[in-house]
């Protein structure tokens, strides 16, 4: 099955091809798509269209009694004259229907300088016909394509117009946004602009942005996440950060939100609470990206079907919204060592899935995969290569306390001193960033309650009643330390250059 273009139809009606079928994501769009491939074609006349329900028409007139779908393709046998017809609805009646098999076998035959255009939603024809039909099948418009609309729509669309003298890139801007959706998810969203009287064009980026997330949410796979973190709301992580502003100087955030140099992906382990997915939000806001979480549970849950196929459609969905970043939070829960142990060949299908999927993607996807246990997963997966860089996330130091302490602090609209926050950072030693982050609300509370703002005591209480896992699980910590110390790049500290 080939994917449909314009010039890839043309070329296959002048070739002499009698029976083509396509399978379709927009019968609007086809119709279009069928009539530029006819103009490109030597001596083609206009189309002949048929439905179920009005027959055939052509250039809007409708020819009387031709509904019959055999009916209609024995008028298609005897048109005398070179013609191509587009059976939009054919599909519905050829299966378990000989008659109509029969005239379609017929047609591929004798049929001279005519073409018979079928549409359908299915993947498979009826078998008998398998040796005369060419197949297509109707894909997600490409950047090329929606540029190219969007241009038109420009010319002929007064709002649009108007909305691109204000900003002159917002043709750019829709571009991408509409990435992955049907040429009619614009038209609707420059119906939504118009009704809006916007000519800035933030209206149809917000409709375009919002069928984004209705198509990841409706998957059932994946979650849409809202994401309203600020960049200056990551304490410590220094490396991180550095790996993030040098690509960011090196491709430019307008080439990395575009998709046009996205990375491939990171890997992110660590202990519990210590900021890895804090990270993943922070990235997706700098780089002005959707942020698509994919829970590795759901895949296994049989909900949504196989394992297998559960992954694939994740993957070919978050491809369809691309540019984008996919948050593959705790993946050694679907991808583990011990899961080849536990559950065979499924854990190995799904390994094998995710890596093909990893080395071959084609759309703009970052993959930012988080894991609390990196020691469970394959070799295959940490292995240089896979992803752009492996980084270790470990309990924060006293500086990157102290700033973990100032931002929580700063979101209570709270102030205190350099010597109370150096206190604050010495005494939780050992303390993750999510401990602190509780501490600092524990003793807001305990303030609230009592109508009076937080004061240091408040917070050395907090600390006092909070045992830290550094504490209750010192040894699984320091195994998870000493695993990841000569084979990922510390979050924290200097940067090895």
């Amino acid at each position: 099955m080939e994917r449909l273009d314009v010039k890839s139809l043309s070329r296959i009606i002048a070739t002499g091809t009698k029976l083509i079928y396509i399978k379709i994501l927009s019968e609007k769009r086809i119709e279009r798509t069928v009539n530029q491939a006819i103009k490109l074609i030597k001596g083609a006349d206009s189309l002949y269209i048929w439905t179920c329900t009005k027959g055939f028409s052509r250039e809007g007139n409708l020819i009387p009694d031709t509904a019959d779908p055999s009916k209609a393709l024995e008028i298609a046998i005897n048109e005398p004259e070179p013609a191509v017809f587009l059976f939009k609805d054919l599909s519905w009646f050829w299966k378990d229907n000989p008659f109509i098999i029969r005239r379609l076998k017929d047609f591929a035959v004798h049929a001279s300088r005519k073409a018979i255009i079928i549409t359908g939603q299915d993947e498979k024809v009826p078998d008998p016909l398998q040796e005369d039909i060419f197949m297509f099948y109707q894909s997600l418009p490409t950047m090329e394509e929606i540029t190219n609309y969007l241009f038109h729509l420009q010319k002929n669309d007064p709002f649009l117009s108007a909305a691109t003298e204000q900003d002159p890139e917002l043709i750019g801007k829709l571009a991408v946004v509409a990435r992955g959706l049907d040429l009619t998810d614009i038209d609707y969203g420059i119906r939504t602009m118009r009704v809006a009287g916007d000519k800035k064009g933030d209206s149809i980026l917000q409709t375009l942005f919002r069928t984004k997330q209705k198509i990841i949410n409706a998957s059932g796979i994946m979650e849409f996440v809202e994401n309203d973190v600020k960049p200056d709301q990551l304490g410590g992580m220094e490396n991180l950060k550095y790996w993030m502003e040098r690509r960011e100087k090196a491709f430019g955030i307008k080439n990395i939100s575009s998709g046009k140099n996205l990375p491939k992906g990171i890997l992110i382990m660590g202990i519990s609470g210590c900021g890895k997915s804090l990270f993943v939000k922070v990235l997706a806001a700098r780089w002005q990206l959707p942020l698509i979480r994919l829970d590795m549970s759901s895949v296994y849950s049989g909900i949504y079907g196989s394992p297998e196929s559960t992954l694939n459609k994740a993957f070919n969905t978050v491809e369809v919204v691309a540019p984008c970043i996919l948050w593959i939070d705790e993946i050694e829960a679907g991808i583990s060592s011990q899961g080849f142990k536990e559950e065979g060949g499924v854990a190995s299908r799904i390994l094998g899935s995710f890596l093909i999927w990893m080395q071959e993607k084609k759309s703009p996807v970052f993959v930012a995969a988080t894991a609390n246990a990196i020691e469970m997963l394959p070799a295959e997966v940490i292995r240089k290569g896979r992803f752009d860089e492996i980084f270790f996330v470990s309990l924060p130091d006293r500086k990157a306390r102290e700033e973990i302490f100032r931002i929580h602090l700063s979101k209570l609209n709270v102030e205190f001193n350099d010597n109370d926050i150096s206190l604050f950072a010495e005494v939780t030693e050992g303390y993750s960033g999510a401990e602190i982050e509780q501490a600092v609300k524990t003793a807001a509370f305990e303030a609230l309650a009592e109508n009076r703002k937080i004061v240091q005591h408040d917070l050395m209480i907090a600390f006092s009643r909070t045992v830290p896992l550094s504490t209750t699980m010192a040894e699984q910590i320091k195994k998870i330390e000493a695993w990841a110390y000569k084979r990922a790049v510390p979050a924290s500290g200097k940067y090895k250059k």
